[in-house]
């Protein structure tokens, strides 16, 4: 059916839907926001679902915008959490949703040269070393 010939409210719609993308979300993604509570989850997914190509062609302050090896990636926060995405097409990919006080979260935010492997690798072995430095319960 071509514009013309839909209802003046589709026009609309299929007008909006034209200034919005979709989100897809990776497998770390997924995993962070079903931890999340409802609320919580509502916030980020409205939150990055509302982006619209004109806000990140020249985005404001509240969206973060940096370029690694060669791609543009994105940061947006909600709450508590910072999504990292990058366009793909019509398409917002989630790479990271993260705490914003975690370690991940710091090196991200701070554009620190690390690759994906690196971070997780850095992650688990920074938070193994910190158990080893807990004191041993005593009981007296």
């Amino acid at each position: 059916m071509s514009e013309s010939t839909q209802s003046p409210n589709a026009q609309t719609l299929a007008r909006r839907a034209q200034n919005f993308y979709q989100v897809t979300f990776s497998d770390q993604s997924m995993s962070e926001l079903n931890k999340l509570g409802m609320d919580q989850q509502l916030a980020l997914v409205n939150r990055i679902s509302s982006l619209s190509p004109d806000q990140l062609e020249d985005p404001d302050d509240s969206i973060g915008r940096f370029s690694r090896e060669g791609k543009t990636y994105f940061r947006v926060r909600a709450g508590e959490y910072r999504c990292y995405f990058e366009i793909q097409g019509n398409t917002l990919f989630s790479h990271y949703i993260l705490h914003r006080n975690s370690l991940t979260d710091f090196i991200y935010r701070n554009k620190l040269p690390v690759t994906e492997e690196t971070m997780v690798e850095q992650n688990k072995s920074f938070w193994k070393y910190l158990e080893t430095l807990k004191k041993p319960d005593r009981k007296s």
